[in-house]
């Protein structure tokens, strides 16, 4: 049985802001994403930054509906086109999201590796996903100090 974590992340300070776990399949990735999403307060301007699998027109679609800029990173050998338009990836913040959503792979890295989540001790999913939840915690609390030394 194979799990996969979901960490959305807050660009300014690269903080976790959620973290969810599911059974592994083809699609669970951008569901998991809308889900998510979904469940952002109302108000401000929200983009989501994310690798070219977000591609797919239904996700693209949705994010919008939810009003939610998506940030998806360009798929030029797709043979089924791209579904993010020159609207979005003619802005600056674009090029700014492809670049600062490669940080969630230290969080990722991280949770592995150091959070010992790479093969847990424990199994089914409520147990699993309630230790990644609390190593997503432990991650966003290692960070804490260097942000607050910033300012």
């Amino acid at each position: 049985m194979g799990f996969i974590g979901h960490l959305p992340m807050e660009n300014c300070n690269g903080l976790i802001v959620d973290a969810r776990l599911t059974l592994a399949s083809e699609t669970v990735e951008p569901e998991a994403a809308l889900d998510m999403l979904e469940e952002l307060p109302a108000g401000g301007h929200k983009t989501a930054c994310a690798d070219k699998n977000y591609g797919t027109a239904a996700f693209v679609a949705t994010a919008r509906a939810l009003e939610v800029t998506p940030h998806v990173a360009q798929d030029i050998t797709a043979h089924h086109g791209f579904n993010i338009d020159g609207r979005t990836t003619r802005q600056d913040g674009y090029r700014v999201s492809q670049v600062i959503r490669k940080r969630i792979e230290e969080a990722n890295g991280w949770i592995k590796k150091v959070g010992g989540m790479a093969e847990s001790k424990f199994s089914g999913l409520p147990r699993v996903g309630w230790m990644f939840t609390l190593q997503a915690a432990a991650y966003n609390l290692i960070r804490l100090p260097r942000l607050l030394a910033t300012g």
